[in-house]
């Protein structure tokens, strides 16, 4: 089984780090930093006008950024796990959040939800796994949700978890980081030591430094997850009044406390960097920053939590809302800032990460970004068409599958009555207001065959009619 598949790579890794060690070569350290529920629009940068983020805007600035950069999926667990593995999440059977699928889904809508698995399967092998298995220290701080306690990342090829666990958010985010949330019991494990006040993004920065210190010269890889800005909205007393104070009537981002958490984030990332600066590590570590899918636009406590505008919609939907994400990146030896306008997917990042290491991998759904970063050849000068699926509901869509092809994208939705499409210009209509299906049938038919060609090449799961739904209205 994962033993068994690990010994065709296993050899090559492990050869090729002893040898890079001897040769006198310095390996690549790797901090992979992901935000949850950050939207495209949330950094002052991209043009909130109430959030202030300056780490993350001098990120942005002085490093790579992607501009068309797209979560694998518009829920957390299943980009969680294009990640991990650098495969699609519809090829991996993950696509919705992972205690709703080991739940099962609700039979309440004229559809029945695809399958979905709830735990990342102990076959695949992960980027922890690469890196450990190169020599790396392999260590995971924060949200995890990618399964229950038997495919936590102890199991998946990290030495070291701190917080990571099964469910997607904390129930607070003051310690002792406890509570009941849908008449359960939660709570973040393996934070000793707790202080009163004590905010739960500022104490995994800490975490995330004592560990990236206690390495020592052994490289290592850094999975450092935040909660924020998911919900529940939770932020700093202080930030919060600060930035309900400048609130006015013509501002789009509204929500004070998502706003406090926006900072937060943006204080642990900026504490990672300076640690990196003043440590000299700086100039032997990638440093890679992303979301795991679009901004929520859902209401907590009553109040608009996120806006993605100009995008369209948010969290759970395949709109651009949904899935445009922020992504920068620093690597050692690219001085130059520069900006990467190739659209790129979260599964780009592991062969990415393993090819900036000099480590081999196999082929995957995403793509080594190398050569963009080294402003090469990239795919063969061909567009590569990008491939979604998210078989579920959620506010704002029902089951649906997409495909960006160059600058359209075809959204193919699954109901009753048969597929229905939308059809939008991305670079005329950013916002996907002019459905153009209609009128570009013969665009449709072939991008629609793309699209299903890819998913069932995948193996994917398909929503299928419920029976029961016209009986039970």
């Amino acid at each position: 089984m994962k033993i068994k598949s690990f010994l065709s790579v296993v050899g090559f890794l492990f050869v090729s780090g002893f040898l890079a060690q001897a040769q006198g070569a310095n390996p690549l350290n790797v901090v992979l930093i992901v935000a949850d529920d950050l939207g495209a629009r949330d950094l002052k940068t991209h043009g909130s006008d109430l959030h202030e983020t300056p780490h993350l805007d001098g990120f942005a600035a002085s490093g790579i950024e992607f501009t068309r950069a797209y979560a694998a999926a518009p829920i957390c667990t299943p980009t969680r796990a294009s990640i991990m593995t650098g495969k699609n999440p519809a090829r991996l059977h993950m696509t919705i959040w992972s205690e709703h699928a080991l739940r099962g889904p609700k039979l309440d809508k004229p559809m029945i939800p695809a399958d979905s698995e709830g735990n990342l399967p102990l076959e695949e092998i992960t980027l922890a796994e690469r890196f450990k298995e190169a020599g790396y220290h392999t260590f995971h701080v924060g949200k995890w949700h990618l399964g229950e306690a038997s495919s936590f990342p102890e199991v998946h090829g990290f030495d070291v978890n701190i917080a990571g666990h099964h469910w997607g958010a904390p129930p607070t985010f003051f310690a002792p980081y406890k509570g009941v949330v849908y008449d359960e019991m939660r709570y973040v494990p393996d934070l000793h030591g707790l202080k009163e006040g004590e905010y739960l993004p500022d104490r995994l920065t800490t975490e995330a430094i004592k560990l990236m210190k206690n390495a020592g010269d052994t490289p290592f890889f850094l999975n450092l997850c935040y909660f924020v800005p998911h919900v529940p909205i939770d932020g700093k007393s202080e930030y919060v009044e600060d930035f309900a104070s400048r609130i006015g009537p013509d501002n789009r981002h509204r929500n004070p406390g998502y706003a406090a958490m926006v900072k937060s984030l943006d204080d642990g990332v900026g504490r990672i960097l300076e640690w990196l600066k003043q440590s000299g590590k700086d100039e032997n570590t990638v440093v890679i920053f992303v979301s795991d899918n679009g901004g929520y636009t859902g209401k907590w406590d009553g109040e608009t939590v996120n806006s993605n505008a100009p995008l369209r919609a948010g969290k759970g939907t395949l709109y651009e809302g949904g899935i445009r994400i922020p992504w920068f990146m620093r690597i050692p030896g690219i001085k130059k800032a520069s900006k990467v306008d190739v659209p790129v997917t979260t599964t780009d990042i592991l062969p990415t990460l393993l090819d900036l290491a000099g480590l081999d991998h196999p082929e995957f759904d995403g793509s080594s970004l190398k050569p963009l970063l080294y402003k090469k050849h990239f795919n063969n000068g061909k567009t590569r068409p990008l491939v979604f699926h998210y078989p579920h509901y959620y506010s704002g869509t029902t089951p649906v599958s997409a495909l960006r092809k160059g600058d359209l994208k075809l959204l193919q939705y699954y109901t009753p009555e048969g597929l229905r499409f939308e059809l939008y210009d991305l670079s005329k209509d950013p916002s996907e207001s002019n459905n153009l299906a209609e009128d570009r049938e013969a665009i449709v038919k072939e991008m629609r065959a793309e699209l299903n060609t890819s998913l069932w090449e995948m193996g994917a799961n398909f929503p299928r009619i419920n029976p029961e739904y016209e009986s039970k209205k």
